[in-house]
Order: structure tokens, then sequence, then C-alpha cells
């Protein structure tokens, strides 16, 4: 029986940089503003795994509540995550995810981004889908104060 889960995340942007977003860095002049390291794709790709698995959200297992989450790398908090949904007898179909930010421009960074996930997860990265919107300089996305990213993912039941 497949199941679906759906992660979203969003995050203030502020002067600095480089912009961490899906376990990569790319340069630019602003920097996302967390209690981890901030990268939101990592985030909603964490929620949307613990999701399709019904395991709770990543706010469960990493608390911004707890001192040993600050700063803490999302790729370590996304292995971990994953580790417990195979533990639950799942395995990855695919990942779709779409990335809102005004800017850097996203499109030379998918490939990387998407065999970082890929990395992560063990998995192949045409299994990673990665898309990327603008604000069309409107609201907090289009005016640069936010980066937000959406994630679906697929998982199957192994035997």
């Amino acid at each position: 029986m497949p199941r679906v889960g759906i992660g979203h995340d969003t995050h203030r942007l502020q002067p600095g940089g480089p912009l961490r977003l899906g376990g990569i860095d790319i340069p630019h002049d602003r920097e996302m503003v967390g209690h981890s390291d901030a990268d939101v794709l990592l985030h909603a790709v964490t929620d949307a795994l613990l999701g399709a698995a019904a395991l709770g959200d990543i706010g469960q297992l990493f608390p911004d509540t707890a001192a040993e989450n600050a700063g803490r790398d999302s790729a370590d908090m996304l292995t971990l995550a994953w580790q417990q949904v195979t533990a639950a007898g799942y395995q990855l179909e695919n990942l779709d995810c779409v990335v809102l930010a005004q800017r850097p421009k996203l499109g030379p960074h998918r490939q990387t981004i998407a065999g970082r996930i890929a990395e992560i997860l063990a998995c192949d990265a045409s299994q990673i889908g990665i898309k990327a919107k603008t604000g069309e300089g409107v609201g907090p996305i289009g005016n640069e104060e936010i980066i937000t990213a959406q994630c679906v993912a697929l998982l199957s039941k192994t035997d």
C-alpha cells in the first residue's frame, strides 16, 4: 500500500550567507534564520517522509527548545528521520519538492541539490524532483523576507 506525506517549512532571511538549501551551500548575500541550520528544503523533506510513515514531524524528533538542536545540520536530522522510516518498513518511491524563493536563481543548483538529497537517503537522484518558483516580487517571498519549501513523498512498504 503506497503512503503519501506532505512537508512544508518556512524560514526568514537575514543579511549574510551563504544560503544553506537542500544540503548544499549556495553563494548568496542572505541566509536563513532558524534554531538549526535552517535548511528549509531538508526540513520539508523530513516532514514529508515522517508524515507518509505516520511517525510524527520534525518538531517532535528535534524540538527547537532542545539545546542540542541549536545550529544542528539538517542533513543529520533527515538521516535520523529516514532511519526511523526505513525501520518502520518503508522505502522511497519518489519526492517532489518546490522551493519558493525570489533569489537566488536555483535552476543551476537543481541537480546538485537532488544529488545531495539522494545521497542522504541512499537512493537514485532520479527519484528526487526539485522545482523552483519566485514570488514575482510580491509578498514576503517576492520581497526576499522568507523562503518556503514544500515536498510530497511517496513511500511503499518493503516486504
